[in-house]
């Protein structure tokens, strides 16, 4: 294969990098190496592979894609997102205190609240799209600053080079997830954030077949001190399932990018439907963060559209039980549109005076849009209507 080009496009790294010809064979996809140990030439004297769990041929080969599409110096693939922000609360230590984002997935709001207290970690949830409330829930001791790129589930933008700023000057780590955005969208390292994750289950895979996580850095140190965390707690992805990821990445921008299209006229049809009351989607221009998002994002504006109907609990709970193509599933991101409802499915984690702080009420609907048309999404969302009494 041609030297790798630092001019060459997402598009083309993400096929192409760390994907090397097999040289033993020729073969143009590399062999998945499944083998747990790695024969030594002598006692002592370690090969770049000693043992799966510190590194595997199949787990650097993703690694390396990442690094190269996030714009980092390392990445690592972890068993699932969790474990990869698990991994980076083990950065700090008893006594530290996480900042985190007020629009923030259930299952991070859980290990924060849950798990990490137990490690005398504390945690406090502020609007990222409010510096100045930022600025003034930063405690002493806050060592992380945690968001999202694109805020699940009410799909907020922070100020991602401002916030960045902000942590620098305050000598503070500032990491975000960036599943909702993917690398086709937005690559965080460039904007000056430290740290970049992925529940790679998500847009990375794009099939709902694997289940991961994916860290990325731009400093090498940082790098080391994740990968010594990553391989004494052991919470790595298995070869099978880093190759499910490669491949989903060479697909990766053309599907994000269909997405948005369709996710873009589904949020504008919702936004014209009567028995809607509020959509929530960075790509309209109401939406308080569209010019944020227009220049973090050069136009795009990703395929997860949250909206609110005029309904009940139990006519919310109907409409999301009655579409066909939306399959009633959490998660996201995957080539198949998915539905759910936040405040009992994805965010039943968050206390319930935070869901209702935070704008995560029971009529709130949150769509992944996949890969079907939009004629056919949409007349799924209208039989939903109609299904639930909704009907315009």
């Amino acid at each position: 294969m041609a030297k790798p080009s630092r001019d060459w496009s997402l598009r083309t790294r993400c096929i192409h990098i760390g994907n090397e010809t097999d040289p033993a064979t020729g073969a143009v996809i590399p062999p998945i190496h499944l083998a747990s140990t790695f024969r030594q030439h002598h006692a002592g004297e370690w090969r770049e592979y000693d043992y799966s769990r510190s590194g595997n041929p199949t787990r650097t080969a993703l690694q390396t894609t990442l690094a190269s599409i996030e714009g980092g110096c390392g990445a690592l693939a972890f068993g699932s997102g969790m474990a990869a922000i698990h991994a980076v609360s083990m950065l700090l230590k008893a006594g530290d205190h996480i900042l985190a984002g007020s629009d923030l997935y259930g299952g991070a709001y859980r290990l924060f609240h849950k798990i990490c207290d137990r490690a005398g970690l504390t945690v406090s949830l502020v609007d990222l799209t409010d510096l100045e409330a930022v600025a003034a829930a930063r405690l002493p001791q806050t060592k992380l600053i945690w968001g999202e790129t694109i805020g699940n589930p009410r799909l907020s933008i922070p100020d991602l080079p401002a916030l960045a700023k902000f942590a620098k000057d305050s000598g503070i780590l500032f990491g975000v997830d960036n599943t909702f955005g993917s690398p086709a969208l937005i690559r965080p390292l460039e904007w000056g954030v430290d740290i970049v994750m992925h529940s790679a289950t998500k847009y990375l895979g794009g099939h709902s077949d694997l289940v991961g996580g994916t860290l990325a850095v731009a400093d090498p140190d940082l790098y080391q001190r994740l990968y010594f965390i990553q391989n004494a707690t052991g919470a790595i992805l298995d070869p099978f399932s880093c190759f499910l990821t490669t491949r989903g990445l060479k697909t990766l921008d053309l599907r994000v990018r269909a997405q948005s299209q369709t996710a873009s006229e589904l949020a504008l049809w919702l936004l014209a439907h009567p028995r809607v009351e509020q959509v929530l989607y960075p790509g309209l221009p109401r939406h308080p963060g569209h010019e944020l998002a227009k220049r973090l994002m050069g136009g795009q504006y990703g395929g997860m559209v949250t909206f609110q109907i005029a309904g009940d609990l139990k006519q919310t709970a109907k409409f999301c039980e009655s579409t066909e193509l939306f399959q009633l599933a959490v998660s996201l991101g995957a080539v198949e549109s998915l539905i759910e409802q936040p405040a009992t499915m994805s965010h039943a984690s968050y206390g319930a005076a935070d869901r209702a702080r935070f704008g995560i009420g029971d009529g709130l609907i949150r769509l992944s849009v996949g890969l079907e048309s939009f004629e056919d999404l949409r007349d799924d969302l209208e039989m939903a209507f109609t299904a639930a009494g909704l009907s315009a």
